[in-house]
């Protein structure tokens, strides 16, 4: 036969020592499988799941875990092992050909060396590692025990090769990489909620409490011309008439001018006090505390639970009182607006035709923006629509006047001399 032609097998030659060879090669694809399953599996199973395993008493999840934990001596472990079966492999498989291959030498390690690479590519690195990653809690939980007798197995190598690691970090001085960033977080939360794994409502709490500690007192707190105040010598009759009409449970109490917040008083102590027929009010009023508008939230209802109020001024840099902010503020910005009984939900935008929408003068500026789908990457003084307008016109405009901005035309439609109550916005769809 032409030497030069496909190569064939000797059948008639066959000896035991071949079939050897043979399982010994398929025992060692098999190996190859193995490290490779293990290397994806231990790379992808969720160590949040095998934490909560941990914490339910289960013993594999704890040795998984404090492996995944060294890392650096699984993966050496898991590679030292993968490479010594692949060389040994190569090896073995190239005897193979030559003794069983009735052709030259140099075209026995040819058709060894294609065989094994294909081989080893399908059943040793693709296939494994495809159901490794499809099911890596599986293959951890039946691969766990043995690759940690590896790791005490090759323990002189793996510590050798970690002093070489140590040492070439010292050499290129390797920064080291930071953790989970608040952004991939939310990453992970849209994944999470586009793949089914947590529905809309789970998401949105989520990404609220993520971003709980980026919001300031300032951001929402009831401004001072929207608070709703007693004086300290209000009359029972005054302060009843305060409950009555605004529905509040609790309301600041001031001495001289709303800048001297001195206290609140809730409705269950006004009450009772005036069942019992008290000429006054003031042994009523409950202590509260002072917060700055660019204290963030976290740190304000810390303080608040702290102090065990549930009311709390906010005041400027110079003493004087810009607004309030309740635990119920707070506790809105993680799981959205809380309403009782006597609440009535405040439509800050109505949509009144083709992109015109009339929106209140004390509505958010950033959300109304969000929900208008304005792409809009300036920073402004106000929070509010009515005082971004009054920021823009620089001055508080009369109803009837208007001004462009980033294709949307802003008419005012109410105005008081204090502050802009209402305005319309018309998008231009082309702008």
């Amino acid at each position: 036969m032409d030497p030069c032609s496909l190569s064939y097998l000797s059948a008639a030659n066959w000896t035991s020592t071949q079939t050897w060879q043979l399982v010994a090669i398929i025992i060692l694809v098999m190996l190859s499988a193995f490290f490779s399953a293990s290397e994806t599996a231990f790379s992808t199973v969720s160590r949040i799941r095998l934490h909560t395993l941990e914490g339910n008493g289960v013993k594999w999840a704890k040795r998984a875990g404090k492996m995944i934990d060294r890392y650096d001596r699984l993966i050496t472990t898991v590679l030292i092992g993968n490479n010594i079966v692949n060389i040994v492999l190569s090896s073995l498989a190239t005897l193979f050909f030559v003794s069983v291959m009735t052709t030259s030498q140099d075209v026995a390690v040819t058709v060894s060396t294609a065989v094994i690479t294909v081989t080893v590519l399908i059943f040793g690195e693709i296939t494994p590692k495809t159901l490794a990653k499809e099911h890596p809690e599986g293959l951890v939980r039946a691969f766990c025990n043995i690759v940690f007798a590896l790791e005490i197995l090759f323990f002189p190598f793996t510590w050798l090769f970690s002093q070489w690691r140590k040492l070439l970090v010292k050499i290129f001085k390797f920064k080291k990489s930071p953790g989970i960033t608040e952004d991939e977080l939310l990453t992970y939360v849209e994944t999470a909620h586009s793949e089914g794994g947590i529905d809309e409502h789970e998401s949105e709490l989520i990404r609220s409490a993520i971003e709980f500690e980026d919001l300031d007192i300032g951001d929402i707190m009831v401004h001072r011309v929207g608070v709703v105040a007693v004086p300290d010598d209000a009359t029972m009759d005054e302060v009843a008439k305060a409950f009555r009409d605004n529905g509040y449970s609790r309301i600041p109490v001031y001495s001289g001018t709303i800048d001297t917040v001195i206290g609140t008083i809730h409705e269950k102590d006004f009450l009772m006090a005036f069942l019992d027929g008290a000429s006054d009010f003031k042994k009523c009023i409950q202590k509260t505390v002072c917060l700055s508008a660019n204290m963030k939230i976290s740190a304000a209802l810390r303080m608040m639970q702290k102090s065990k109020i549930h009311m709390a001024v906010v005041v400027d840099e110079y003493g004087g009182t810009s607004g309030i902010v309740t635990m119920e503020d707070i506790l809105e910005e993680l799981v959205g607006e809380i309403y009782d009984e006597h609440d009535e939900p405040e439509e800050f935008i109505k949509k009144t035709g083709d992109n015109v929408f009339v929106v209140n003068g004390n509505a958010p500026l950033l959300d109304t923006f969000d929900y208008l789908g304005a792409d809009v990457k300036e920073e402004f003084e106000s929070s509010s629509v009515g005082g971004w307008v009054t920021e823009q016109m620089e001055k508080i405009p009369l109803p009837g006047e208007s001004f462009d901005y980033n294709g949307m035309h802003i008419a005012v439609t109410r105005s008081t001399p204090k502050r802009v109550a209402e305005i319309q916005i018309t998008i231009n769809p082309e702008q």
